[in-house]
């Protein structure tokens, strides 16, 4: 993990140099993180925008691995109000399972993201997201496993001054040609706490090869340098005996601040 706190700094470097190109600050919309909680929000990035989310995860004692170290990027990108495109990957994986140590490429992810409802002062936001495994890798995963393509039903809400995100997953799992349902629940609430965000959430997944259940408790950090420049950390304690233990998070989300198209061309973000 000492790797991480360095590899943070000089991406918060290159981020934070000023754009001779960008016409001004206040040109520049919010980005909005779906990290560090495993809960995703049912809003969307705004239009047009590419939307990164980096981050390193250190995970200890877990059924296939003593500590795994990992380096996870996700890209989005919000084509229409309602409609947002989304590309998962984990370019490295670090794990050590007694005195073995396994260096791997990790799997990758495609998806997209609709909303059915936009949220008001009298509703949450609504939407459903699927997503669909494009690279298989060999590298030891963590408590939930992983999945052939999934499917979520997001709810995002602000109530008294918290907010509320929901998910309700289903994915399919293989293991040697077998397909299994896998059921997954999360529920993260956040709060401001003057410049910073504090989340709590708690989540469920089945673990239908290990006819097991994983849960754990998550608190996380945020703090926006910028706008479109938030960075987080924190970490997850997991909950029975077939979870990780452990595991330590770090990471930004950056939201480039130009758009790729005109905004006659793409409308106006929710």
């Amino acid at each position: 993990m000492k790797f991480a706190p360095m590899w943070l700094c000089l991406m918060l470097y290159v981020f934070d140099q000023p754009c001779a190109a960008q016409s001004g600050a206040s040109a520049v919309p919010d980005a909005n993180p779906g990290r560090p909680t495993v809960s995703t929000p049912a809003a969307l990035t705004p239009v047009g925008y590419l939307q990164f989310e980096n981050g390193t995860l250190f995970a200890e004692h877990s059924a296939e691995f003593s500590n795994r170290f990992g380096v996870s990027l996700v890209t989005k990108l919000a084509v229409l109000p309602r409609l947002e495109l989304l590309l998962e990957s984990e370019p490295l994986a670090i794990s050590q399972s007694e005195d073995r140590t396994a260096v791997h490429e990790g799997e990758v992810f495609a998806g997209v993201q609709s909303v059915l409802f936009s949220g008001t002062a009298s509703r949450p936001t609504v939407s459903v997201s699927y997503v669909r495994r494009v690279h298989v890798s060999v590298a030891p995963e963590l408590d939930i496993g992983t999945f052939r393509q999934s499917g979520l039903f997001l709810l995002s809400d602000d109530i008294y001054g918290f907010h509320v995100d929901m998910n309700g997953i289903v994915t399919e799992q293989t293991q040697d040609g077998v397909r299994r349902a896998q059921f997954g629940q999360t529920l993260s609430i956040s709060h401001p706490l003057g410049k910073l965000t504090i989340s709590g959430e708690i989540w469920h997944f089945s673990q239908p090869f290990e006819h097991s259940n994983a849960l754990g408790n998550l608190w996380a950090v945020s703090y926006p340098v910028r706008k479109n420049l938030v960075i987080d950390g924190g970490f997850n304690r997991g909950l029975t005996k077939t979870s990780t233990q452990w595991e330590v998070f770090l990471g930004f989300t950056y939201l480039l601040p130009h758009r790729l198209w005109s905004a006659h061309h793409g409308g106006h973000s929710p």
